[in-house]
């Protein structure tokens, strides 16, 4: 029986997952920032290098459906070992390919191709089987924690990837990448989880797509909230990617960009604590009320031209994204069919991510129309917006923990 002392951390599988992921992501901190100085330092440009980032992009949501169905099908831990020692293998040719002086722009391509596909067949599975490392009870900590490890990988891996270009190139920057990928496939190794055992026969590759997509209309906090990461995503990603460095960079310094990214992740890491230890009962409902926090970095970047206005805001976009982050994850974890959860993960990475690109694109000519500012203006409005909208549905606002539920029951009892 579990004691009141109980910690997620002292579960062996949940133990083997984090390490195996917080190394994975921290090779994943530096691999686009030596990926970048590669294409450089092949004599491309900005649209060389958009190509060979968006191919990956392209690779990684075409595919994600099927890592989901192979997610439900396969036990998740083979997914994950076979993504990562595959895409140890694929990042090695590339690092080999920059250190021996015979890569190019389309080699980088092709093999940014293969690796974003070997990542959207394993992330699915790597999302799911955090509810198989730990009793039911200590999911939300352990999903807390998790992502405070894994942002702290990222942090440390952002931080130091242009020194490690610096010292040693692209080629052995990658080198390192694919040498985390070697090593998380090996910790993957170590989780030993029960099976999910399947509710009913399979029904062939597109019929389990198919049963996957029902089991997320089958909730409307999940369709709904999936259509709003879309419109985030649609509209934010421009806004950091593209206008954030040109406003911030111009207004206040190059400098204030990095100290910009920087403390939205001290915010995300913030956020990430203050779930260890407030666990709502509607947690859904008020993950999406934060969620609203992540327009006061656009906002911010759009009417103010003081630093610390702009630190802030960026701080509150990361700790109000965290919150919601944490809370979505465990309603997933926690209301869908086991066996349909890896699929219905993949759904959830298309839906936040395929209008990224076409943001991207549009950024440029909606700032031309209404200036930079103003777009910025926009975004955040449209953020604001959509959380009120998805606000209004009663199931994202009713939607209780499963230990709650189960709380309650003991006190009635």
């Amino acid at each position: 029986m579990r004691t009141s002392g109980d910690h997620p951390l002292r579960h062996a599988p949940f133990r083997w997952l984090v390490t195996g992921t917080t190394i994975n992501l921290l090779g994943s901190g530096i691999a686009p920032v030596a990926l970048a100085f590669a294409v450089l330092d092949l004599g491309g440009g900005a649209s060389q290098l958009g190509l060979v980032v968006g191919l990956y992009a392209l690779a990684d949501v075409g595919a994600v459906l099927f890592g989901g169905v192979l997610g439900d099908r396969l036990p998740r831990t083979v997914m994950m070992e076979g993504s990562a020692a595959a895409a140890a293998v694929v990042q090695g040719v590339v690092a080999l390919s920059l250190i021996g002086g015979w890569s190019s722009i389309p080699v980088l391509a092709v093999l940014g191709m293969v690796n974003g596909c070997l990542s959207a067949l394993g992330t699915p599975s790597s999302s799911a089987i955090t509810q198989q490392t730990v009793p039911a009870d200590l999911l939300q900590r352990a999903i807390s924690w998790r992502r405070i490890a894994q942002n702290v990988a990222m942090i440390v891996g952002n931080g130091v990837a242009g020194l490690l270009v610096v010292w040693v190139g692209s080629g052995w920057a990658l080198a390192f990448d694919a040498l985390t990928f070697a090593v998380a496939a090996a910790v993957f190794t170590r989780i030993d989880v029960p099976p999910v055992a399947a509710a009913g026969t399979r029904e062939g590759l597109w019929g389990d797509v198919a049963s996957g997509f029902r089991e997320v209309m089958r909730h409307t906090w999940l369709w709904l909230l999936i259509l709003q990461a879309l419109l985030y995503h649609l509209f934010y990603g421009g806004a950091q990617s593209v206008l954030g460095p040109i406003v911030v960079g111009d207004g206040l310094g190059r400098p204030a960009w990095g100290w910009a990214l920087s403390a939205m992740m001290v915010g995300f890491v913030a956020g990430g604590l203050v779930t260890l230890r407030w666990r709502p009962r509607h947690a859904l409902f008020v993950g999406t009320c934060f969620l609203a926090l992540t327009a006061a970095f656009p906002l911010a970047m759009a009417w103010s031209d003081s630093l610390a206005v702009v630190l802030l805001g960026a701080w509150l976009h990361g700790f109000g994204l965290e919150i919601f982050s944490v809370g979505w994850d465990l309603s997933i974890q926690e209301q869908v069919e086991p066996d349909k959860l890896a699929r219905v993960y993949s759904f959830d990475m298309i839906g936040s991510f395929i209008a990224r690109p076409i943001g991207l694109v549009l950024t440029g000519p909606m700032a031309a129309l209404v200036g930079a500012r103003g777009w910025l203006t926009v975004v955040g409005a449209v953020i604001v917006g959509s959380v009120l909208v998805a606000l209004t549905s009663g199931d994202v606002r009713r939607l209780e923990r499963r230990e709650s539920l189960v709380g309650d029951e003991v006190l009635a009892a």
